[in-house]
């Protein structure tokens, strides 16, 4: 039903995620991040946003993305219908498929990078989105484009697309947090969508509000 993928740059301390689906509202299911925590993409038949937010809240606390994917999935009765991947805040990755998943289905979990899919037309889909997010680009937003564009191209989901979405966030930035919950061509609308969000007058207001590296930054006046 949905692919998706969390990275890490290790140079800049920036998480980045992305997810599309064949149904609506992928961003508001499957994405979450925190830019002390890590990021989560939690999905499936049956995803659980349990699993998406005690994920977080475990790593925030100091579990390995790895740690936190084992303690929940391990747990849960109906796994076999779910499917997890999350990234730490120091690059560390895990994931989980259920075995129920819809074919084709799986994951795979590098340092700094994880994708993961399900009811996908095969698994060209997830090796074209490693090596779209391995490839050079201008920057965090730009890679999750090009990643979600390459798995669309590769086959992506079985049904067609229906919502997309993006989630940056960084140590000198406020997140960029972007979905299209309903489009004929929702990588498009998003790709539009974040093109807009680097224009000003929103682009430049984002420089006004409080990141990481400066909580308390507002407006000079």
């Amino acid at each position: 039903m949905t692919f998706s993928i969390l990275t890490f740059d290790r140079e800049k301390g920036i998480l980045a995620g992305a997810a599309a689906t064949g149904s609506l509202c992928v961003g508001g299911w499957v994405l979450r991040g925190d830019i002390e925590s890590g990021l989560v993409a939690s999905q499936g038949t049956a995803p659980s946003t349990f699993w998406r937010d005690a994920a977080l809240r475990r790593m925030h606390d100091g579990a390995s993305a790895q740690t936190a994917v084992a303690d929940l999935t391990g747990a849960d009765p109906g796994r076999g219908h779910r499917q997890m991947i999350a990234l730490d805040r120091d690059g560390g990755t895990g994931g989980f498929t259920g075995a129920d998943s819809v074919a084709f289905a799986g994951h795979v979990c590098r340092p700094d990078v994880a994708v993961a899919g399900n009811m996908l037309t095969g698994p060209a889909v997830l090796e074209a989105m490693l090596a779209a997010a391995a490839a050079p680009h201008a920057g965090a937003a730009e890679r999750m484009l090009a990643v979600l564009e390459a798995a669309e191209t590769a086959g992506g989901d079985t049904r067609g697309l229906q919502s997309a979405a993006l989630l940056i966030l960084s140590p000198d930035r406020p997140p960029l947090d972007l979905r299209i919950d309903h489009d004929a061509r929702p990588v498009a609308a998003l790709r539009a969508l974040c093109e807009r969000a680097h224009r000003p007058p929103y682009h430049d207001w984002l420089s006004e509000v409080p990141v990481l590296r400066d909580r308390a930054r507002h407006p000079s006046g």
